[in-house]
């Protein structure tokens, strides 16, 4: 059979659909164009490689000839890859929301010729059943609808659109900002709380990464300990579930129990950095071994897999299935094939230590059993009668040789696309990495995101444009994620290495975004750039909010702004950041859980960052010490920034500029500084860690409001 025109896509998801018997468009004007000359609805396929139901309804109706058929005779079928085209997945999503009271991958939309939705749905069975319509039946009836009731479809069409434009813009949100708004939302998060298992809320269960940040920076606030109880209870259950790919790190995506147990298991980018942060934070407050264990398992895990670590850059997922007849085959494992893998006493321990029986989890094939860990090592040694330091020798062994045995299965695929929102969010995670993680893993870590963050600017950074969406392949105009993101990695990077290139690329990214994202009138931030290219189809002005799933890009324009006034005392950055929190104050106590990112940006906000300078000569041993002590404690938005006396001081903090010239660099001291004030030097590494953990808020008055 020949290809259609998705053959040459630079999508791995649209090239997956090549063979298929529709004449698939991608998304744009000829889309459009031939839906209006030949008076067609258009068929709408939202989804992406990962997703797993997205290749069944590739396989079941869009491989199926009869269906291909009806689709090609009776509309204009337009492929997206969400990866790819953010804008156009949120805004239908919100629509088919609207419609079906659910959203979701596969999205599947019946659109005007101008690309107005006026119905649709998520997956589609080919036939009637488990209560769904089949597609064949909905094809033909939404045909039909198409030729006799097109005056009824155009006044959905419309109603829907204006819908959702109100609902997108946040009309209505604005509020003024107080603090007690952060209240409200952990209130939320505490009610949504489970004490059993971790986490938040019932199944389906997903990470919630900047509500554990959230709630970590309450309780180093208030020393409340059922908020520290919720955060570490959560990182422990998740890292102990089958959610946690037990032998080679990294998570997967969300746990479809309570338990963590079962998991969709396909492996996000987006996920892994922000839970990255999330156990190096934990490890920070808590210093509880298992977390700062995930957190080094997932930096393995990310190396292996998921980066290109000759030139930098993070791929953005891989996959949870090899075949459609596969459900996480790759990471499960029967009785046999773990007594396969290992000799006798190893295998019995690894079968109370991951639970596995006869009987597994997997629907597909119930013998397959997801590892996770139901038992600790001297709770095993106990039962066989062991020694218990010993079983944990064979713990350790045993993974090793189980995941080695693993390596020859067929692997879930890499799609090595890099979009540079998610590589932001890395490189932020990997320069955390860099600071927490002592010896060779932090150091190579923080060489990795350094590279990482000069192939952005080279291949993907513009003073015209900022970022673009994606390194390599065909142009993709960036969106407000892409650049908001971009200025915090940057910040990142400039704190990490005090190199002005980063520093003057973050500045120039930020005013990018104001100049071309910002709503000056109504405060915010839109998704797109005023100078974009139409969209085409749902031209609606939309303003991010929600935390869904990566962080709200408001919420995150507000933290880098922030930051960024804190460097430069300008105070457009400061007035823009207070804008855009009040734009959402209205709403963002109901949003709670789903808006914790929120919550961070108006604690930022309100604290002021702290900026902790470290002088002393390169190698000395007391600024080193005094360096560890900062980067040990856990706090929002703290900056160590490490000046030799050979250092630049142009990009410093407004107090730090005119108190710097005075200090000794070459004398190992700690200046610790939040809004326009800094205190005295501190020489004592003990002393400025518990200045950092009691806070100084009372101490460091300096306001810029």
């Amino acid at each position: 059979m020949s290809e259609n025109r998705l053959k040459d896509s630079a999508s791995p998801y649209l090239r997956s659909a090549a063979h298929q018997p529709i004449h698939w468009h991608e998304w744009g004007e000829s889309a459009f164009t031939r839906a209006k000359t030949e008076d067609k609805p258009i068929l709408l396929d939202i989804g992406a490689v990962w997703c797993h139901w997205c290749h069944v309804i590739d396989r079941e109706s869009y491989e199926n000839a009869e269906i291909a058929k009806i689709i090609n005779q009776h509309f204009v079928p337009v492929k997206v890859d969400r990866d790819e085209r953010p804008d156009v997945d949120s805004r239908y999503q919100s629509a088919i929301s609207a419609i079906s009271g659910q959203g979701g991958w596969p999205l599947t939309g019946f659109l005007m010729p101008d690309g107005k939705p006026f119905f649709g749905g998520t997956y589609f069975p080919p036939e009637d059943q488990m209560g769904r319509p089949g597609f064949r039946r909905v094809l033909l009836a939404v045909a039909d609808a198409y030729k006799q009731k097109r005056e009824d479809l155009a006044r959905t069409a419309e109603a829907l659109a204006e819908a959702v434009a109100k609902a997108e813009a946040f009309s209505g949100a604005r509020a003024e900002f107080d603090l007690s708004i952060v209240d409200a939302q952990i209130r939320a998060i505490t009610q949504l709380f489970d004490i059993r298992n971790g986490g938040f809320g019932q199944a389906p269960k997903f990470p919630h990464a900047s509500a554990i940040d959230l709630v970590l920076e309450r309780y180093r606030q208030t020393g409340e300990k059922h908020l520290l109880a919720m955060a570490e209870t959560t990182l422990e259950k998740m890292a102990k579930g089958g959610v946690y790919d037990q032998l080679a790190g990294g998570f997967h995506r969300y746990s479809v129990d309570e338990r963590w147990l079962v998991p969709h298991f396909e492996k996000m980018s987006y996920d892994n950095s922000e839970l990255l942060k999330n156990y190096l934070h934990g490890w920070q407050v808590t210093r509880n071994p298992i977390l700062r264990e995930t957190a080094e398992s997932i930096v393995d895990w990310v190396n292996e897999v998921l980066s290109d670590r000759e030139q930098g850059g993070y791929y953005a997922s891989q996959d949870a299935d090899y075949s459609l007849d596969d459900d996480g085959d790759y990471f499960t494992w029967t009785l046999e094939e773990l007594w396969g893998a290992l000799s006798g006493e190893k295998a019995r321990v690894m079968e109370l230590y991951y639970d596995i029986e006869p009987h597994g989890e997997m629907h597909h094939n119930p013998s397959k059993n997801i590892l996770w860990i139901a038992r600790d090592a001297g709770e095993i040694a106990k039962t066989l009668g062991l020694d218990e330091a010993q079983v944990r020798l064979v713990i350790a062994k045993a993974k090793g040789e189980m995941l080695q045995a693993r390596m020859p299965r067929p692997t879930p695929f890499v799609d090595k696309t890099m979009y540079v929102g998610w590589n932001a969010m890395f490189v932020s995670a990997y320069f955390e990495a860099a600071r927490i993680l002592s010896g060779s893993v932090g150091e190579s870590c923080g060489a990795f995101a350094r590279k990482t963050l000069d192939r952005m600017l080279r291949e993907a950074w513009s003073e015209e444009q900022g970022f673009a969406h994606r390194i390599g392949g065909p142009a993709l105009r960036g969106s407000l994620d892409d650049q908001v993101l971009g200025v915090l990695a940057l910040l990142d990077g400039y704190e990490a290495t005090l190199d002005p290139r980063y520093f003057h690329a973050a500045q120039r990214t930020m005013d990018v975004a104001i100049e071309k994202y910002g709503d000056a009138e109504g405060g915010g931030f839109l998704d797109r750039a005023s100078d974009a290219p139409a969209m085409g189809g749902l031209e609606v002005r939309r303003k991010p909010f929600q935390d869904s799933p990566t962080p709200g890009a408001n919420s995150v324009a507000v933290l880098a702004l922030t930051r960024m006034h804190a460097y430069t005392d300008d105070v457009r950055y400061h007035d823009w950041a207070r804008k855009t929190l009040e734009a959402f104050a209205g709403v963002a106590p109901q949003y709670g859980l789903f808006a914790a990112t929120y919550g961070l940006a108006a604690t930022l906000f309100a604290e002021h960052p702290t900026q902790v300078v470290i002088t002393g000569a390169s190698g000395d041993a007391a600024a080193q010490k005094l360096e560890d002590a900062a980067n040990n404690v856990f706090r929002l938005g703290k900056a160590v920034l490490r000046v030799t006396p050979e250092a630049p001081l142009e990009n410093l903090p407004g107090a730090l500029r005119q108190t710097m010239p005075h200090l000794p660099r070459e004398k190992a001291l700690a200046i610790v500084c939040a809004g326009n004030t800094c205190l005295p030097p501190i020489g004592d590494a003990e002393e400025l860690q518990r200045l950092l953990q009691k806070g100084i808020a009372g101490t460091v008055t300096g306001s810029t409001d």
